[in-house]
Parts: C-alpha cells; structure tokens; sequence
C-alpha cells in the first residue's frame, strides 16, 4: 500500500505543477490545457514509462545471440529472485552504469551501458545485475521510471513557458500587467526544476541498500558488488554520463559525479556506505 501512495502523490504532484504552470503562463485558456495535459501525461507516464525511459536514454533491446552472458546472468538472477525473465538492453555510453525500468515485474527490462560492459568482469556484472534484479523484485521500478519521467516532464514544461515569456506568448492574459503575476510566474520557472529533483529525492536512498543487499544474496557474492561499486565510482568520475539529471536516480551510480546540484539531491548513498556494508554482509 505504500508503494501506491508513494505513486499516486507523484502523479498528483505533477497535476499540480503543471496545472499552475499553466494558469501562471497562460491563464484560464492555460489552465485548462495544463489539466488536460496532466490527466494524459498520468496516463502515459503509468502505463509507458518504461518505454519513455528505454527511448530517453538510447537503449535497445539485445537477443541472446547479441550478448549471450548478459542473458545468462539476467535469467540466473532472475530464476532465483522467483520472477520473470526482464527484457535485455544496451545503451551505448561510454559511462560505466546500469539500470532497470517497467511497471512490474511482468514488463521490466534491464539495461547496462556499453561502458559497463569494457569495464566489470562477470563475476562483478553479476553482481550488479544482482542489484538491478532487486529493484524488480521489491517492485521499486514503477516508482523509479515513474518519477524519471514526471521529472523530465516538469523540467520540459519549465523550458516552454519560459520561452513562452520570452516571447510574449501570454500578453492578452487579464494580469499581465500584474506584478505580482509576473514575479510568480519567474518563480514558478525558476521552482519548477527544483520540484522536479525533488522529485528524485522523493526516492528513499534505503531502496538502495535493499537493493545492494538483495543483489548480494542473489549474486551470492556481496564482495563482487563491493568491487563493482567502487570500480564504477571511479569509471564515472573518469567518464561522466551526459543522461538527463531527471534519470540519475534510476542508475545503480549517481551518473552526474561532481555535479553539485545533483550530488546535493541524490537518492544514492555514499558509495562507501553501500561498499562497507556489502564488505560486511556474509551470505550462507
């Protein structure tokens, strides 16, 4: 029941932030198409998230002839986790990380980058996959890919309205001539990204931990995930990732390292945390 709360409350912030942005930006006739923006975006952010992701970040789906230890491992993990086979995919960035996304666990996929394909050896893969497998099985992936496109969303919507501004799109507005209507809309601009990280912050970071606890048991190999973690901590800051602010919550590592903005709002723990942990997990 938590996790539905947890989903319909991002649903609704959403409704909300959009439909304000509207009214502020376009007034009644703004307000109207925010809604019926927002009623549709719930829809499709629901039933097509994964799909939405999948796009956003280049992933395409690879056969058991195209990456036959990737197959091996995921249909592994999966068989002990007790839950379908996800659907495999690639994305080509240099950056070494991994994610997972759908609804549940009947339409979840993984996807691995290119980057982390050169980089970890199978044992340590494994053990990533391991963690991914977890989120799919505690159900953690509906909330993840949901928050990754309401995020996106807003940061869109952001962008519109301000070159809306810009260009005067709202000048037949009744309070255009208002002060005060002007500095809330510069505010809701300047709010809107924030909300859309804090979006991301509204991941619980303990998810994260449960995850890496989980791909240990499953991996059977808590030291593998340890050394996955600290090489992929070191490859992202050698190689930083280009993916969208609005996505870094859904990688096994923050894939914005040194970003100060997005390390300030990261749903990740401090790696060491997470490495000192698994150090001192012992699976029987």
């Amino acid at each position: 029941m938590g996790d539905q709360i947890k989903t319909f409350l991002l649903l609704g912030l959403l409704s909300v932030i959009l439909i304000s942005m509207g009214g502020l930006v376009g007034g009644k006739s703004g307000l109207l198409i925010a809604f019926l923006i927002a009623l549709g975006m719930n829809f499709v952010s629901y039933w097509f998230s994964d799909k939405i992701v999948l796009k956003m970040t280049g992933a395409r789906e690879v056969s058991r002839d195209e990456a036959p230890i990737l197959h091996d491992i995921v249909e592994e993990l999966s068989y002990r986790a007790n839950i379908p086979k996800p659907r495999v995919y690639i994305t080509d960035d240099p950056s070494p990380n991994a994610f997972a996304t759908g609804r549940d666990s009947e339409h979840a996929a993984v996807a691995v980058t290119s980057g982390i394909l050169r980089l970890l050896n199978a044992r340590e893969l494994k053990g990533v996959l391991g963690h991914e497998i977890g989120h799919i099985k505690h159900r953690d992936i509906l909330i993840s890919s949901l928050a990754a496109v309401l995020a996106s969303t807003i940061t869109f919507v952001a962008d519109m309205a301000r070159w809306a501004m810009f260009f005067g799109v709202d000048r037949e507005r009744d309070d255009n001539n208002n002060p005060l209507a002007l500095v809330g809309s510069i505010l809701m601009l300047i709010l809107a990204p924030i909300a859309a990280m804090l979006i991301q912050f509204a991941i619980s970071r303990s998810r994260e931990f449960l995850a890496d606890e989980e791909g240990a048991k499953l991996s059977r190999d808590p030291d593998a995930l340890a050394d996955a973690l600290e090489k992929l901590h070191r490859g992202v800051e050698m190689i930083p990732s280009d993916t969208s602010p609005a996505l870094s919550h859904m990688y096994i590592v923050n894939p914005l390292q040194g970003d100060f903005i997005a390390n300030l709002f990261s749903t990740h723990p401090p790696f060491e945390e997470r490495v000192r942990r698994l150090r001192n997990m012992r699976i029987y």
